[in-house]
């Protein structure tokens, strides 16, 4: 029929690609192993094309429909519609596997019509072809249709199962007919449609189908209901940026620090407060290890704890074994039982410390930062541990008995250098003996996988080529082995002796030439190769080097000596100056200084080069020693000889290999030392800053927080800065924010007033960022003692005086605002206060810094670093190094105060102290604050932190002691009764008091009032506590207990030390985290000045010249005013070398100079004056002998003088050249670096000339490139006027350019190449900034398009005027690069010259 045709009629040619698809997809067994992504997305492909395809058959269809009724209409006949005759269109779908994985279903779908249709031909012969597979075919099946139908549909079994024999299809296939012949006789009944004839039916099916016209669809829909069953579940690591996700601590690495019972910060390589910090990878310390990790840990402490406990003349030499003792058990909580070093310090100092209760006297072994050096040590060991390990790996791998490695080496492995040492001695000694993975295969083995590895290049010293030659044997000649030398070195007398040779070594070394003469080499050549072995050999031997590293630890000297550039560029009032001549200093006296990191940045700024050494003495004992060790006692004339051949070894082994590595060494120590030194020394300052309570007057009581008014007038300019006032309460809320003009005008002051009445703050602190902040603190004080406020100068606000009948006592102060500086424009304060002015949010940093210094500091996160500790040497360590120390300083003094755990889930301000808790962190914290929150927000008891699942185990027993929850004031009848309920309020909890140590407590309340069990049986077992903290005499019976009894008795019975916890439950019971902190610290006058005007006693000291600008001039003196804003005085007598009047000399608005005379500081009435004078006879000398940097010590005089004479000499050379008079509108007389400066603000292309260093017949020509990129070009003058007044007629640029003048040779030349230079910027392949830039950009384009190559152009800035032309051919290519040199004419690849940029392109793609 027409439809059956016209139905496949696009698709024929497509049957033999068809069939052969469905062949070895569909028969075919063997795909079992097919993954599932492969199999998702053939899904979607299937379904894809079967929509499609049902698209277009649909409109196919139409076209059929409309051809029948054409043909009824002119036939009169009845044509049959079928729209679902098309079996074929399963091809449009690929068949699956029969022996697909059981969770795929791949089926080409077919209605239920398809099934029905009795009447169809048998068309589909193609089809029926598939099955022609040499099986045998029964050409006597019913119809053509069924073996179509075995071809659509699969059933679960097949697809499920393995491959499937003959007998098993073919009883497959009868199944389905007898359940195809079910189906038509079921249909054929049609109970449900009785009385309707078959015409009937006929018209209702031609109109609405069979209702399976679109199971396509629904297919379809049920493939996306199953495809979003088995669809991966969405993550936000799919959806945010890595950035953002480390951001918000939500890595797995995260989620393992917060999993883990392991204290977060002892889980981190780095500072909790670097976003970059990652997972610790670290084996965990064992019992046996402490032993020799404590005998390690104590030896490196300190020198004075070295000094005091194993020196003989030591103080506490008797106390060493405690010390290691101390030491031991510090290991073992650090690292066994991990404890960080807060909980040690509060809880288990007892094992740290001494006491000796016959003198009552306790001595603390440890200090505080004596534990957190024990941690770091600890550290170091255990990574050496680790090592250790590799190294034993490594020898065990190379299947070889050493004794020398382990009887000598392994064990003074005591150091990481040594254990890299044996590392590399190992590996050159045994490099041929690794392990071969496929050496040692059973022949039943499996063959193992291969993977294909790109080669590696191959690295072969020239040790390794001659070891396997026979001069190896040459080199045992020399009869002793290099580990024997050592060995000898090491005892000082002979242990091993030589075996003497009786041949001389070139008649000896003559028995190893090669015997082709062509390929001989001479004895000398011979024997210099056996040399290098052995030398090499006692170079690389790790027992040597040790040696080599400990003289130079001992005797090292630096010196420094300037470049070429240094030495004019450091002059003496450079910070460099210093160390400029540094000459044989010992690095012993530059441990303690941050001088060797300053040495170091000169040198990266390529100002100085650094010379490490040790004296020569010493270098000539070391090889002496090494000589005897090496050297034959014969004295026989060969014996002679070799020993001569044996101290060339030595003299090479220094040379190349021990000197060197031990000056690499040396630099990294002291490197290393310094920056430690640095760290700790910013560390304390920190801690000098946030180790202070609160701010308080005479009427509070330790450890309350003020409410505080913080005033600024940011800038003090009366026409655009208003006074901001902010009090915050003291929670650290801010409660009221108001800005007023002026504290002059009356309405002002009254809203000021009003202020103070409503709030009543009982501090107010005023900062700002000028010096009129003072006369804003003195009108503060001023209105506060109600006292008449008169205006004053030209900054005063108001005009009439307005008094105040009611006087405040409230102080005026002023605080370090370097933290509020920082707050102000942060994030945290956007977010806290966004609708606040910058100045207003400055006022809440400082009011927050009055109330909290270590609350401010703490919030500040990985922004504390800004905060200059140590200002000329901070910037010199590493950040994560310098983020360790201020985190530990954070932590020491966090854990010292404790924290509110109920405060710090209900405010977020109080919230950044609880990361700072021992065991916390911040991603502990953060999840710790959501537990508490989801069940209500409040915590009664410290027992809930387990019950609830809060914390584990061991960050409960880490942080319980510092996390206080506070308690109401409890009535000892309201805790009766209640021994049993978990939800009970316990005042211990409120304590610094472990809840290990709660009975401690208890047994003490109870010794103190005198209670029996019978008194306190059924009551809460804090019952006591709360009697005795309710007891007026609690002080009186605490004090006659007897503390040192109840301690010995305690040890006696359960072996625990508790001395020094009894002390501290003693003191708690009396005063619960009473205050231990100091008094707050204000900032000093210097400080103060700083803060307001940016001077430092640096730059403002006596001696010193400043320019200042006259703005009052009165008959006596003269006010002037200095960049900063500070004030000053010039009385009339410093004005001028005669007595006159001041107005006679100066002006107002004048600038002069003055020498400072003294600085004045009078901060009770807030000022500070600094006297000048601007006399000629205090000015004509100048301040060079102030502002000159003191050089060092040590100090290279002769060459200091030597090279001062030449910068003079070079000076007078300069000054005494005749300045040539040339009349051009370009020329200047300027060096090199004055026409660089002059061109620096012009345009591209612009051009100075100028005279030549050269000569008289020389000039020089600068031209601007680029942006500090100039090309100078000397030009020579053959009949230049010897006068030096004309211009020659003849400039000669090079042999190809030559000009008749200066026009001619800026027109031709220097614009000529400047179009060039604009030209070729401008292309589309040239790229702006470093070369560097230009290679990534390179490679992220070919990596991104693997098969194309790619090219770019960039500015050469080492040779200004040229380009270079970089291509990258492939990703695995490395970039090339070739020189352009930029011409008047034409553009130069090397010699191919291009006249315009495309030609250039196209001379480079020729190339």
């Amino acid at each position: 029929m027409p439809s059956v045709s016209d139905d496949s009629s696009d698709e024929g040619e497509d049957d033999e690609e068809e069939a052969r698809r469905i062949r070895e997809g569909f028969i075919v067994d063997e795909d079992e192993d097919e993954d599932e992504e492969d199999e998702e997305e053939e899904r979607k492909k299937r379904r894809k094309r079967r929509k499609k395809h049902h698209r277009r058959r649909e409109e196919e269809e139409d076209l059929e429909e409309d051809d029948l009724e054409l043909l009824e209409e002119n036939t009169g006949a009845s044509f049959k519609r079928n729209r679902l005759t098309r079996l074929r269109r399963g091809r449009d779908s690929e068949s699956p596997p029969a022996a697909s994985s059981s969770k795929r279903r791949g089926v080409v779908e077919s209605s239920d019509d398809d099934l029905d249709n009795d009447d169809l031909p048998r068309t589909a012969q193609d089809i029926q072809n598939i099955w022609d597979d040499d099986r045998g075919r029964d050409e006597d099946d019913e119809d053509g249709d069924m073996d179509m139908d075995d071809f659509i549909e699969y059933s679960e079994d097949e697809e499920g199962g393995g491959a499937m024999d003959e007998e098993a299809r073919e009883e497959r296939r009868r199944e389905k007919k007898q359940e195809l012949e079910r189906r038509k006789k079921a249909r054929g009944a049609r109970p449900e449609l009785a009385g309707i004839d078959a015409n009937a039916w006929d018209e209702i099916h031609d109109v609405f189908g069979d209702g399976h016209e679109y199971d396509w669809a629904l297919v379809g829909d049920d493939e996306e209901y199953a495809e979003d069953e088995f669809k991966p579940e969405m993550k936000y690591q799919d959806v945010f940026e890595p950035s953002e996700i480390r951001k918000r601590m939500l890595t797995e690495d995260d989620d393992i620090i917060r999993a883990m019972d392991v204290p977060e910060r002892m889980q981190l390589a780095t500072s909790s407060l670097t976003q970059t910090s990652t997972l610790s990878q670290h084996a965990q310390l064992t019992e046996s290890d402490l032993g020799g990790a404590a005998m390690w840990v104590t030896q490196r402490l300190s020198p004075t704890k070295t000094h005091e406990y194993f020196s003989p003349e030591g103080e506490h030499q008797h106390l060493k074994g405690a010390l290691v003792m101390a030491v031991t058990t510090a290991l073992r909580y650090l690292f066994i039982d991990e404890f960080e070093v807060p909980y040690i310090w509060a809880n288990k100092h007892d094992y740290i410390c001494h006491f000796e209760p016959d003198h009552r006297r306790r001595l603390d072994l440890l200090h505080l930062s004596d534990l957190w050096r024990v941690y770091t040590l600890g550290q170091k060991y255990r990574s050496l541990l680790e090592r250790r390990r590799a190294l034993t790996a490594l020898y065990e791998r190379f299947q070889v008995k050493d004794d020398y490695y382990e009887e000598e080496i392994y064990g003074q492995t005591d150091s990481v250098e040594v254990v890299a040492d044996s590392t590399e001695w190992l590996s050159m000694k045994y490099k041929d003996k690794k392990q071969d993975p496929d050496e040692f295969r059973f022949h039943d083995d499996e063959e193992p996988e291969v993977s294909k590895k790109r080669k590696m290049p191959s690295r072969i010293s020239a040790y390794q080529v001659t070891k396997k030659s026979i001069v190896s044997k040459l080199a045992q000649g020399f009869g002793i082995q290099p580990h024997q030398v050592v060995l000898n070195f090491m005892a000082s007398r002979h242990i091993h002796f030589v075996d003497d040779q009786e041949l001389n070594p070139i008649v000896y070394a003559e028995q190893f030439a090669d015997p082709d003469p062509s390929k001989a080499q001479s004895p000398e050549e011979l024997l210099r190769r056996a040399r290098m072995i052995l030398s090499t050999e006692l170079g690389k031997d790790p027992l040597l080097r040790n040696q080599m590293r400990k003289r130079f630890k001992e005797e090292a000297q630096i010196s420094v000596e300037p470049t070429e550039r240094g030495i004019s560029k450091i002059d003496e009032h450079h910070p460099y100056f210093n160390f400029k001549y540094l000459f044989r200093k010992n690095i012993k006296d530059m441990l303690e200084s941050p001088q060797f990191l300053h040495i170091l940045a000169a040198e990266a700024e390529h100002l100085v080069t650094v010379s490490i050494f040790i004296p020569a003495h010493s270098i000539s004992d070391f090889e002496r020693q090494l000589n005897d060790a090496f050297a034959s006692d014969s004295f026989s004339d060969a014996a002679r000889a070799w020993n001569t051949e044996r101290s060339l070894v030595i003299q090479e082994a220094l040379e190349q290999h021990l000197i060197p590595a031990g000056v690499k060494w040396t630099r990294e120590y002291l490197r290393e030392e310094v920056e430690d030194n640095i760290a700790a020394r910013c560390g304390s300052h920190l801690r000098e800053r946030i180790d202070v309570a609160p701010y308080r007057t005479s009427n509070m009581n330790p450890g309350d927080t003020a409410s505080v008014l913080a005033i600024s007038w940011g800038k003090g300019d009366p026409q655009k800065d208003a006074i901001t006032l902010v009090f915050v309460d003291e929670a650290g809320r801010m409660r009221e924010h108001t800005k007023i003009d002026n504290l002059h005008d009356p309405e002002m002051l009254d809203e000021f007033i009003d202020l103070l009445k409503r709030r009543k703050p009982e501090v107010i602190v005023v900062g700002g960022f000028s010096m009129a902040t003072l006369k804003l603190t003195n009108r503060v004080k001023d209105v506060l003692r109600g006292s008449t406020g008169q205006p004053q100068g030209e900054n005063s606000w108001g005009s009439a005086p307005v008094s105040n009948e009611q006087a405040f006592d409230i102080p005026v102060i002023y605080v370090n605002d370097d933290v509020a500086r920082i707050y102000q424009h942060s994030k945290r304060a956007a977010d806290e206060f966004g609708t606040l002015s910058p100045t207003a949010k400055y006022c809440v940093g400082l009011a927050r810094y009055t109330q909290s210094p270590l609350n401010e500091f703490a919030a500040l996160g990985p922004d504390i670093t800004a905060i200059p500790f140590e200002e000329d040497d901070q910037h010199l360590i590493p950040k994560d190094k310098l983020l360790v120390a201020l985190e530990r300083a954070l932590v020491d003094v966090t854990n010292k105060v404790g924290v509110d755990i109920n405060r710090a889930v209900s405010d977020s301000y109080y919230q950044h102290l609880l990361p700072f808790v021992c065991g916390l962190g911040p991603r502990k914290a953060q999840v710790l604050v959501k537990k508490i929150a989801s069940l209500g927000g409040n915590l009664v008891n410290r027992d809930q932190f387990i019950k609830g699942g809060l914390l584990t185990t061991k960050i409960f027993l880490n942080a319980a002691g510092f996390l206080r929850i506070l308690q109401d004031d409890i009535d000892p009848a309201g805790v009766k009764s209640r021994r049993d309920d978990d939800d009970a309020p316990d005042p211990l909890d409120d304590t610094r008091i472990h809840p290990e140590d709660y009975e401690l407590a208890r047994k003490m309340a109870t010794d103190a009032l005198e209670f029996d069990e019978e008194d306190i049986h059924d009551e809460h077992p804090s019952y006591v506590i709360t009697t005795l903290m309710l007891d007026h005499e609690k002080a009186k019976k605490l004090s006659e207990l007897s503390l040192d009894e109840f301690a010995i008795s305690l040890y006696e019975a359960n072996n625990e030390q508790k001395r020094h916890t009894l002390n501290i439950i003693r003191d708690e019971l009396l005063k619960p985290f009473a205050e231990q902190r100091p008094e707050f610290l204000l900032p000093g006058q210097w400080e103060i000045l700083t803060m307001l005007s940016g001077e430092t006693p640096r730059t403002l000291r006596v001696g010193l010249i400043v320019s200042v600008l006259v703005f009052r001039i009165k008959s006596q003196f003269v006010n002037v005013r200095l960049d900063s804003g500070i004030e000053g005085v010039i009385n009339s007598q410093y004005l001028s070398d005669q007595t006159v009047r001041p107005d006679d000399v100066v002006k107002k608005g004048q600038t002069i100079s003055g020498v400072v005379i003294d600085i004045k500081f009078d901060l009770d009435h807030d000022s500070v004056i600094v006297e000048l004078s601007s006399r000629q006879a205090d000015l004509k000398d100048g301040d060079g002998a102030f502002r000159r940097v003191r050089h060092d010590e040590a100090w290279d005089h002769t060459q200091y003088e030597k090279d001062k004479e030449i910068l003079a000499r070079k000076k007078r050379a300069e000054n005494n050249r005749s300045r040539r008079v040339v009349k051009h509108p370009n020329f200047h007389n300027f060096n090199t670096a004055q026409a660089e400066a002059y061109l620096e603000k012009q345009q591209r292309g612009d051009v100075v000339i100028r005279p030549s260093s050269k000569g008289i017949d020389h000039l020089a020509v600068t031209w601007k490139v680029d942006d500090k990129l100039y090309q100078h070009i000397d030009v020579t003058e053959p009949n230049a006027d010897s006068t030096g007044l004309s211009i020659g007629t003849d400039l000669i640029v090079d042999a190809t350019h030559r000009y008749a003048d200066l026009d001619e040779l800026i027109v031709n030349h220097v614009q000529a190449m400047a179009r060039r230079v604009e030209e070729l910027m401008a292309h589309e392949k040239f790229k702006h900034g470093p070369e560097d830039e230009l290679h990534l950009s390179l490679k992220n384009f070919v990596a991104a398009n693997p098969a194309k190559s790619m090219y770019g152009f960039t500015l050469n800035r080492k040779r200004p005027g040229h380009f270079n032309l970089c291509f990258l051919a492939n990703k695995n290519s490395a970039v090339q690069t070739w020189p352009v040199r930029v011409a008047p004419e034409a553009y130069y690849l090397f010699d191919a010259a291009a006249v315009g940029v495309p030609e250039l392109c196209d001379a480079f793609k020729v190339r």
